[in-house]
């Protein structure tokens, strides 16, 4: 039923957040790409196979941990550092997830957290539960010209690497859709480019519009930031969002041994190869600050 009340709520989109406001190329050609992607994916049923699904399991929790790790944790929030090959690989991987190159992605993150939950919030609920789901997405006035451009991500654009991706991140789906359509015909474009992508792209959003609705605070974060146990789980972590907006600078979004946080294992296990340095963690005394403020002392 949680569920259910969930997507109730995210289809309640207002007017003048969607339907009636002025929808521009780039707009109408996003919409068409995610219309495509959930169309496609309704071909699933009739070519199901196991190594379909199995592939699709393996390169969406793959390229969802190329967000959560490497967009997220480690180029928005700086919470750990790799060596450049690795970041760049788990970047690349990022790309995949079809939510935009990394420069984008992070401007927007940043701007997020700078504006949560405010009206200059790029995808705040308070314009509705849809919009802060994906409406937002489609809304390229509101992402690109409401803070006059990509301006916080300077150390992004400095780099080659990341000006190619931002520039030519359609381009390699294209291929891996390619790559996948020789590996196993059209049950893996299916499954691999539509199954996989409509599933992990809303697991996702998941954290712009439910972890900022329902959900427990367990800090005094000034937002509407939640921690959502089973976001968590099939979030990689990030659905323990309100110990994220308390501690943006963290890698480690479970804060507590029972909060699951798969991205954090894996960027453990890389600090353990001595991969991953600079990992930084909410200290005690920051804790402290955090609980008393929540408690009003």
């Amino acid at each position: 039923m949680g569920v259910l009340r969930i997507w109730v709520a995210i289809l309640m989109t207002p007017c003048a957040h969607f339907w009636c406001r002025k929808w521009n190329l780039l707009d109408l050609v996003t919409a068409a790409m995610f219309v495509s992607i959930h169309v496609l994916a309704l071909f699933a049923p009739f070519h199901f196979s196991w190594s379909a699904l199995f592939m699709a399991l393996g390169l969406g929790y793959a390229t969802t941990l190329g967000v959560t790790l490497s967009y997220h944790r480690n180029l928005a929030h700086r919470s750990f550092r790799l060596p450049k090959l690795l970041e760049y690989l788990f970047a690349y991987l990022a790309v995949f997830s079809v939510q935009g190159g990394p420069i984008e992605w992070v401007s927007t993150h940043r701007y997020h957290h700078q504006y949560a939950d405010t009206e200059k919030d790029v995808h705040s609920p308070m314009k509705g539960l849809w919009y802060s789901h994906i409406g937002w997405i489609f809304d390229s006035n509101a992402r690109f010209g409401r803070y006059g451009g990509l301006k916080n991500v300077d150390d992004l654009k400095r780099q080659p690497f990341y000006r190619f991706l931002h520039h030519t991140f359609f381009l390699h789906s294209f291929i891996l859709g390619g790559i996948l359509y020789a590996l196993g015909g059209f049950p893996f474009i299916v499954w691999g480019m539509g199954v996989r992508m409509i599933v992990f792209l809303h697991g996702t959003m998941l954290v712009n519009s439910a972890a900022h609705t329902w959900g427990h605070q367990a800090w005094n974060t000034g937002d509407r930031s939640k921690n959502l146990w089973w976001l968590g789980v099939l979030g990689l972590g990030e659905g323990w969002h309100n110990n994220h907006h308390a501690f943006e600078y963290s890698a480690r979004h479970g804060l507590e041994w029972w909060q699951i946080d798969l991205t954090w294992y894996v960027i453990k296990f890389l600090e353990a190869l001595g991969l991953a340095t600079d990992v930084k963690l909410p200290s005690e005394a920051h804790k402290k600050r955090k609980a008393l403020l929540i408690n009003g002392d």
